[in-house]
């Protein structure tokens, strides 16, 4: 389990990563590469999926190419910047890697679709090879761009034989810098904290610490999905798709035993917030409250990870404490 899209973490909180790309999500790559020239040509609007042709017979560089198809007119984008990303990506040959534009099972109608939200660094990120997400930095806010390469120069020896994809095999990531934000890894929610209601835990929040929750000795587990602002915030309200920035801790209700916090992991982090890519229980508590709020979150497992035994949490109530510090 993940609380971001940042496979390289031991968070074991949130998200459920699918394993499509890569047989292991870990790692970075040496460069971006520069030699040779883009060969697949890419039609339609930034905000809209693109589409991918590659000329019969075209081959790619052995280094990966980098092109800014349309150049945006937002903010330059940073290495350690969080970025909010569509993505859409394929093999030279055809075959479909992945999109942010294809619903996801399951999915609301008309609800937010599925976007990648992730901090720029060298490090492979769910569908995006570590070079890909290392060009997004000096993109612009609003940018298209794409990424050319070998499977072997852009996922190297991670690549998913499952596939059928081989080393030689050319592939295309073309990505919209939808938004980004600077990364404050040591925000949290400031205010005076109110007393918790009557059967919900307690929360103690230390400075760059996780925080401590208590459980209220000889109280059941709540049935259903509990909340309560502990802090309440003045920034603005956050609405189903975006990229939440939190700081957060959890424990168990079972035993109060934590089993991560974002301080854990150098701090504050990113996931994108009601579009299924958190348990149902965040994206039922989150969606709608304020940046700068605090707020404490019970979850049944019904609303986690029931039904999932390999999360080791499949028969736990979870109690969150949550800092939302930021959007993206």
């Amino acid at each position: 389990m993940n609380l971001t899209k940042n496979t390289c973490r031991a968070a074991a909180a949130v998200l459920t990563v699918p394993v499509l790309l890569f047989t292991a999500a870990c790692g970075s790559d040496d460069g971006k590469g520069s030699a040779g020239d883009a060969v697949a040509k890419v039609d339609g609007k930034v905000g809209a999926q693109p589409k991918i042709t590659v000329p019969k017979g075209a081959k790619p560089t052995d280094k990966a190419v980098t092109k800014t198809l349309v150049e945006g007119k937002g903010a330059t984008v940073k290495k350690g910047d969080l970025v909010r990303l569509d993505y859409s990506a394929q093999s030279m040959k055809g075959q479909n890697l992945g999109s942010s534009w294809m619903r996801q099972p399951g999915a609301k109608p008309g609800g937010p679709r599925t976007q990648i939200v992730s901090e720029v660094t060298d490090q492979a990120q769910q569908q995006l090879p570590s070079k890909v997400l290392a060009a997004v930095a000096g993109q612009k806010v609003g940018s298209r761009f794409e990424v050319e390469g070998t499977a072997k120069e852009l996922v190297g020896p991670r690549l998913n034989p499952q596939l059928g994809i081989k080393p030689g095999d050319g592939l295309v990531w073309v990505i919209d810098v939808v938004g980004a934000k600077k990364l404050d890894k040591k925000a949290k929610a400031e205010g005076k904290q109110a007393a918790p209601e009557s059967g919900m835990p307690e929360v103690t929040a230390a400075d760059e610490k996780a925080a401590k929750i208590t459980v209220p000795k000889g109280e059941q587990p709540p049935k259903d999905l509990k909340q309560q602002v502990l802090i309440k915030g003045k920034g603005p309200e956050v609405k189903a798709g975006d990229g939440l920035i939190a700081q957060y801790t959890g424990v168990k209700w079972e035993d109060g035993k934590k089993f991560d916090s974002s301080w854990d992991h150098g701090g504050a982090t990113a996931f994108q917030i009601g579009a299924g890519q958190v348990v149902q229980g965040w994206d039922k508590a989150l969606v709608g409250k304020h940046v700068g709020d605090r707020v404490e979150i019970v979850i049944p497992p019904k609303l986690a990870y029931a039904g999932q035994p390999q999360s080791g949490l499949d028969k736990n109530t979870l109690v969150f404490s949550v800092d939302i510090v930021g959007t993206v």
